[in-house]
């Protein structure tokens, strides 16, 4: 196999194609600390994308709730597994990627989940106090009983396994944005993208017979607006813009400041090697750092650093990037923070939005002298 530079596991690796990135790279960051689970951004994916025949089992976007819960069941506990050791020396993973573990005549290891591991979606998930649970794994005092919610949609990996699996190359990553596309015609459902897809974020439609995924609603990211899963967000966790390599980082790209200049976002299991381009902002209230390490690699505890001093209000910066999450719905490419504002530009430099670091609050007299009314019930 070629060998190509993955920056998130510090070195070369192995991966059936030569390196040829994007022009520019979708990416976004999600906030896990924000995300309440409301499925809003699952049902505007559902709703726009996979109505269809075929499609009802289908969730582009999904959002599972950990240590338990998993769509399709348990695909990280399984893909884990069948990875065997992993290890980082700091920066540095020094264990196997997912196709460096492939046997021989196979591009990289993998599974198909069967039928009924996509019936259970979210089913049981938040019941971490579960008193039949004989060992606790990641559970313990203080705080014992703690979980937290993961968003997931496509990565659209920088190598991508179903791009590298696909026998009839019906899968490409465009070298404008860096999406990763299925060529419906040239497939011929052999599902061997399903297979070695180690998030389990392509999906075979049994009445076309042909594999369907996460699109990153590339039609409203021409027109410069936001996918419909990120500028629906309630909880407004989402930051959406494209990602540079950390050679080429701008401090002024909401993206990289997050992912480059202040560390706080970390991809998804980096270990597996397909360097992905959906990154997290890891949670500060969980317990179990190791068990956060195997989620988001050795970069966790520099995170949860990171975002605490912010919360604290020693970051203004990095408070202003992530204030201005799902504030408009079109892309942000550039921001800046002064005199208590976040500011975000379009690509051309104009200001597309601005949002105070600080809600004004008004405190209202019990009694309006001016109406001659009171405010609050005195009865």
């Amino acid at each position: 196999m070629p060998r190509v530079y993955n920056w998130q596991i510090g070195r070369e690796m192995e991966y059936p194609f030569e390196a040829a990135r994007p022009k520019r790279q979708a990416a976004a960051v999600f906030d896990i600390n924000k995300c309440i689970a409301c499925q809003t951004c699952t049902m505007a994916c559902k709703t726009t994308w996979t109505s269809g025949r075929g499609q009802e089992y289908m969730f582009w976007n999904n959002v599972e709730t950990k240590p338990w819960g998993s769509y399709p069941l348990a695909w990280d506990v399984r893909i884990l597994e069948m990875l065997g050791p992993q290890t980082w020396q700091g920066g540095r993973y020094t264990g196997k990627t997912i196709f460096e573990a492939a046997p021989l005549g196979e591009k990289a290891i993998g599974y198909l989940p069967e039928d009924l591991d996509y019936a259970y979606p979210n089913r049981g998930e938040d019941e971490i106090s579960d008193a039949s649970i004989g060992q606790r794994f990641y559970l313990r005092l203080p705080h014992d009983a703690w979980f937290f919610y993961l968003p997931r949609i496509c990565n659209h990996c920088t190598y991508p396994a179903c791009l590298g699996s696909c026998p009839r190359t019906a899968i490409y990553k465009r070298p404008e944005d860096g999406i990763v596309l299925v060529d419906q015609e040239r497939c011929r459902g052999y599902r061997e993208c399903v297979k070695n897809c180690p998030y389990k974020k392509v999906f075979y439609n049994h009445v076309t017979r042909v594999a369907e995924k996460c699109v990153l609603c590339y039609p409203a990211v021409e027109r410069g607006i936001q996918p419909r899963c990120m500028r629906n967000c309630i909880g407004k966790i989402r930051t959406f813009g494209f990602v540079n390599t950390p050679d080429k980082a701008d401090p002024e790209n909401p993206v990289d400041f997050l992912v480059h200049v202040r560390k706080v976002a970390l991809p998804l299991l980096p270990q597996l090697g397909l360097e992905p381009n959906v990154y997290y902002i890891p949670p500060v209230h969980v317990g179990n750092l190791d068990f956060l390490r195997m989620l988001f690699g050795p970069g966790v505890d520099d995170a949860i650093a990171t975002y605490r001093r912010a919360m604290a209000g020693e970051d203004p910066e990095l408070v202003g990037v992530l204030m201005l999450a799902v504030s408009t719905d079109r892309i942000v490419h550039r921001f800046r923070v002064r005199d208590g504002y976040a500011y975000g530009y379009g690509e051309d430099g104009s200001e597309l939005v601005r949002v105070p670091l600080k809600e004004p609050v008004t405190v209202r007299q019990f009694y309006d002298s001016l109406v001659g009314a009171y405010r609050y019930n005195v009865t």
